[in-house]
């Protein structure tokens, strides 16, 4: 890959090793398609979720493409009566980042972030690399270092 994310530019700050994978013109949107695209076994492949909650609190949760992403789990996991995914258009302005291309990695604000729990047992997880079509792997340890995160079942 030719052009470095900030994400990207984070990571080398901060002297974590990391693969890049580019997905772009594959017309891959979902973390199935973009987990085949890359050859990538599907249970490594991450998204980013935002959602707000009923305090007006607001948290990010990376969680498999593989698995069903449960709000109950996610609001106890931070402490919250209930929590909501945020509309797309509040995204931007909140993040940085637009759909389909955010990262927990380089955020305007650190957020409270949660990592599900099935991410311990993986040698490395690939998450956004703050751009539609591009993808970081690194290792969940990695992770934790460059961004503070909890631990927490957030799946069914």
């Amino acid at each position: 890959m030719d052009e470095k994310t900030n994400v990207m530019r984070l990571l080398d700050q901060k002297r974590v090793a990391y693969k890049s994978h580019n997905y772009v013109g594959t017309g891959a949107v979902s973390g199935m398609e973009v987990a085949a695209v890359l050859g990538q076994e599907p249970a490594r492949v991450f998204k980013t979720l935002v959602a707000v909650g009923k305090s007006g609190g607001h948290y990010v949760f990376i969680v498999p493409v593989t698995r069903e992403f449960d709000l109950k789990k996610a609001a106890k996991s931070v402490g919250e009566k209930s929590v909501e995914m945020i509309k797309s258009k509040e995204l931007l302005s909140l993040t940085g980042y637009i759909h389909g291309g955010c990262s927990p990695i380089g955020m305007k604000k650190q957020l409270t972030t949660t990592l599900d729990v099935s991410a311990e047992t993986l040698e490395s997880i690939c998450i956004s690399a703050g751009k539609i079509g591009c993808q970081v792997e690194l290792s969940p340890q990695d992770l934790r270092r460059v961004i503070p995160c909890n631990m927490a079942e957030l799946c069914t």
